[in-house]
């Protein structure tokens, strides 16, 4: 799927799709309240309310840049929550070139945060040993964050991600750490999102008087703006989570930003009632 803002293209390639199975991230978020927003059908739900959700990545390409925007969740790694996501042999490289977006012609790899399934293909297995995927990219991570992970991952599987996919980056010399709200690109402005994890950050594009939000994991589908109080099993402080929510859909519903979820399909933000609705393109 493809996308333009201005001068930037915006292309999702897709790691994993699923249809339900979603209740142990948004318990909340039952088949019968999910059929009680029929503006989610049939793009973000089915009729059955069962939710549709998306693991990807958003290749962002500017003028001058070529950018990777979360990597998934990657091949062949251990010691995750969810037993499908071990061991993985999935060919998201070869999808990613045939895309026309070769691992060697990304020049940068941007993670709205440092969870298990948005740092994935940040490395590789070779002979034993984790490695950067994107070998001429530099990997621009949330100071925030990255020092979160790095201090406090004491559980197995933060400690699993950690190790695999975010400190080789590190070790190899490869990680830029950044303010929360720092520019990035000419046309890439970060905005501070926390909440779901310390350091959450969302992405503003704007070009030639266009603009777009990748909004990250502030939200992991659109019944969230219906009901920002539902926050995720996954979010680091649920209320902060809420908040954020609030504040950032506010600042851009009703204005045609064009707005795509880590986990969803893009459309625009509208305002109803005390709280919003997502409109699919």
């Amino acid at each position: 799927m493809h996308w333009t803002v201005g001068k930037v293209k915006i292309t999702k390639v897709v790691e994993m799709e699923t249809v339900g199975s979603t209740r142990f991230i948004l318990p909340r978020a039952t088949n019968e309240e999910i059929q009680k927003l029929p503006w989610l059908i049939p793009q973000f739900a089915t009729e059955e309310g069962r939710l549709k959700m998306s693991i990807h990545s958003l290749l962002v390409e500017t003028p001058s840049r070529r950018i990777i925007v979360d990597t998934g969740l990657g091949n062949d790694k251990q010691g995750r929550n969810v037993p499908t996501w071990n061991n993985r042999n999935y060919p998201f490289l070869e999808t990613l070139t045939a895309a026309g977006f070769a691992p060697d012609s990304i020049d940068t790899v941007l993670c709205t945060h440092l969870h298990v399934d948005h740092v994935g293909w940040n490395t590789v297995l070779v002979d034993g040993k984790w490695v950067p995927t994107f070998a001429n990219a530099r990997y621009v991570f949330g100071k925030t964050e990255f020092e979160h992970w790095r201090d406090h991952s004491h559980e197995p599987a933060h400690v699993a991600v950690f190790g695999d996919s975010v400190k080789p980056i590190a070790d190899a010399g490869k990680a830029d750490l950044v303010a929360s709200d720092a520019r990035v690109a000419d046309e890439i402005t970060l905005i501070p999102t926390p909440g779901h994890s310390p350091g959450h950050m969302s992405i503003h594009i704007r070009s030639e008087g266009e603009e777009s939000l990748l909004t990250g994991d502030v939200a992991h589908h659109p019944c969230q703006m219906a009901y920002l109080g539902w926050s995720s099993t996954a979010d680091s402080d649920p209320q902060q989570s809420a908040a954020t929510r609030r504040e950032l859909f506010s600042r851009f519903a009703d204005t045609p930003t064009l707005v795509i979820g880590g986990h969803f399909n893009a459309g625009h933000i509208k305002r109803e009632g005390d709280a919003f609705k997502f409109v699919a393109l």
